[in-house]
């Protein structure tokens, strides 16, 4: 039961940043050390809803088997839980607060890519160059946005749930940034506080379709190139900085200035996210091995 909890708290934590415009849950599930078997266990479910696409119930049946439901269905319901219940307060945060929210969020991007980057094993110049190109790419990238579409039609939230969650899988990435930019932001928000379930099937829809199609690529990219896959997230991360930087516009624009105004909040925040993330990683890594040494032990006995 502790487990099932730990693992819906994690799913939370991801939920939660997947709503801020700049910050991936995919980040989180990095720092918190499930970013392999999250990834995994969607290509498992993936796997499994192909083979239902095709009516291969053995395959399909066999496929289920594979998901580590045990790891998955709490997350799952932890980000649910998550998204339902922190929606409007991350809103209101986001519009009465973005410089301070900006600075908070700033410094837990930071601190996951000492994170991230630790884990690359072979930090060579090929693997530095990869990091440096992708976050010069998505700096860029970052730069557009787009007004909001004023009643957006069914297939729009189709679509827009099937790109958007490529990105709340990817570290760096920000799903929540992807429909900002795509003018999707304010609707799809704005259909989650008003309970609009049609429209949020439609958009769940999207997000199946996503996953079903991108979850194998990556997952078989981690198995091949492990090292230059992460330094490629890395750079997306450090990328997506721009997103997330409180002068002048917080996390309502990409345009960049020299820190005014309210400097010392941002800061003192931006220092609380880092100290959070690192905490937690180290927490999580003490455990890791806490599990590893018990496993060993009960191998040992046997």
């Amino acid at each position: 039961m502790q487990n099932l909890l730990a693992q819906f708290a994690r799913g939370y934590a991801m939920g939660m940043a997947d709503l801020v415009p700049g910050v991936s849950g995919g980040t989180i599930a990095l720092v918190l050390g499930i970013y392999r078997r999250l990834v995994a266990s969607i290509r498992s479910g993936a796997g499994a809803l192909g083979s239902l696409i095709r009516l291969d119930v053995g395959g399909f049946v066999g496929r289920l088997r594979q998901v580590e439901w045990s790891f998955l269905l709490p997350l799952v319901a932890g980000i649910g839980a998550s998204v339902v219940t922190l929606s409007h307060l991350i809103e209101d945060l986001l519009q009465d607060h973005p410089i301070r929210m900006a600075g908070l969020f700033f410094g837990l991007v930071v601190a996951s890519i000492v994170v991230a980057w630790r884990m690359v094993q072979r930090r060579d110049p090929t693997r530095s160059a990869v990091l440096v190109g992708v976050a010069l790419v998505t700096f860029w990238l970052l730069g557009y946005t787009a007004g909001t579409v004023e009643d957006p039609t069914w297939w729009m939230f189709f679509g827009a749930g099937a790109i958007a969650i490529c990105a709340m899988i990817l570290p760096g990435i920000s799903g929540s940034f992807l429909l900002l930019m795509m003018g999707m932001y304010a609707p799809v928000l704005g259909a989650v506080n008003d309970r609009r379930m049609i429209t949020l099937a439609i958009f769940v829809g999207g997000i199946v379709i996503g996953l079903a199609s991108f979850s194998t690529l990556l997952n078989m990219l981690l198995d091949r190139y492990y090292d230059t896959v992460m330094a490629a997230l890395v750079g997306l991360m450090v990328g997506s900085l721009r997103v997330l930087w409180p002068w002048p516009d917080g996390t309502a624009g990409t345009d960049l200035a020299a820190p005014s105004d309210d400097i010392v909040g941002p800061f003192l925040l931006a220092l609380v996210g880092a100290v959070v993330v690192l905490a937690v990683t180290r927490r999580e890594g003490a455990l890791a091995e806490q599990a590893e040494a018990g496993g060993e032990a009960a191998e040992a006995r046997s």
